[in-house]
């Protein structure tokens, strides 16, 4: 397979995971600061903070600006400068797309061409300042097509594998950064147990799990569940245990040399997903061993690393898109 073609199905497969999670977490985060009770600014500083795009952030606006929601949405929708916005993702999608349309099915081109073509035309402005919770339901519904029609119309070969790769590493990563956020809201605040535990349920919603939760642990909501389940949770496909795992597996499906050959491709990505797997299973036992925020922080550091040796072996080391880094977690 050549390898121009790996790397953009292993970053197309990241962009669209990328776009899914970010819209999910702007519509999730609009309920929050209409219904809990939590500042507007507690709410929305984190977006930024943990979408690694902080310090970015400060070098155009004030810090108190960080907790201005219109501005907050503004930047992580549309800007074009910051390289995690819904913009910036959607359009690197449709580019890596672009590239590699002979491998992907027809149906995954057409729909993220018009995702990125809706994007680009004044309609798609025109709903999100009419009716934002219907623009973020919008590319979260088209994210998820392009990856639920990419396993369903292409063939089970490298392509397809590359870019599930992809997606279960930025999941992982998304994920954790989306649990991270009840660190930053709520930095050095003692919540009363029912603000503290609405902001969990949030977060359980922007990872898509609330339903699988409640069904699993029979709408018995605490804390500790709520972590159990999104960090470990085997059976459940966003949980980052269930991410870590498929893509150690298609790491050594696709390198052949990664599990015996010292030095080939993908043997050190390989060792770090084993590392970073075995490390999961020892922290949850007997318990959380580390805190929560070392924990989210290692697990984003780590899924960013094993990034970025893969595209290494795929493309040499001249290539590393700049987002790798500065998705780096604060």
């Amino acid at each position: 397979m050549i390898t121009r073609v790996a790397d953009n199905c292993f970053w197309f497969g990241r962009y669209v995971e990328r776009a899914e999670s970010t819209a999910r977490l702007l519509q999730v985060t609009r309920a929050l600061s209409f219904d809990a009770e939590i500042s507007v600014a507690q709410c929305w500083q984190p977006v930024v903070i943990v979408s690694g795009e902080y310090p970015a952030f400060l070098k155009r606006f004030k810090p108190e600006q960080g907790g201005d929601a219109s501005l907050v949405q503004e930047y992580t929708t549309w800007d074009a400068e910051n390289h995690v916005s819904l913009w910036s993702s959607i359009r690197a999608a449709r580019e890596a797309a672009r590239t590699i349309r002979d491998v992907l099915s027809g149906e995954v081109w057409e729909e993220i061409n018009e995702l990125y073509l809706w994007m680009s035309h004044p309609t798609a402005r025109a709903e999100y300042e009419r009716d934002r919770d219907e623009f973020y339901r919008r590319v979260r519904r088209a994210a998820q097509l392009c990856l639920g029609l990419s396993r369903s119309t292409m063939l089970r070969e490298p392509p397809l594998a590359f870019l599930s790769l992809g997606a279960m590493l930025e999941r992982s990563t998304q994920v954790a950064r989306i649990l991270d956020m009840h660190h930053h809201t709520l930095s050095g605040e003692n919540p009363h147990k029912i603000v503290d535990l609405n902001l969990w349920l949030a977060l359980l919603r922007a990872c898509s799990g609330y339903e699988s939760f409640m069904r699993r642990c029979r709408g018995q909501v605490s804390r500790s569940g709520v972590l159990d389940f999104l960090l470990f949770e085997a059976a459940f496909p966003r949980s980052i245990r269930f991410c870590t795992k498929e893509a150690h597996g298609l790491v050594t499906e696709l390198f052949p040399g990664a599990a015996t050959e010292p030095g080939s491709p993908g043997f050190a990505a390989n060792k770090r997903l084993e590392e970073l797997n075995k490390w999961l299973d020892e922290s949850r036992s007997p318990g959380l061993r580390h805190g929560i925020h070392e924990l989210l922080t290692h697990i984003v550091d780590e899924s960013g690393d094993i990034c970025g040796v893969l595209s290494r072996d795929m493309m040499g080391p001249q290539v590393v898109p700049p987002e790798t880094q500065s998705q780096k977690s604060q």
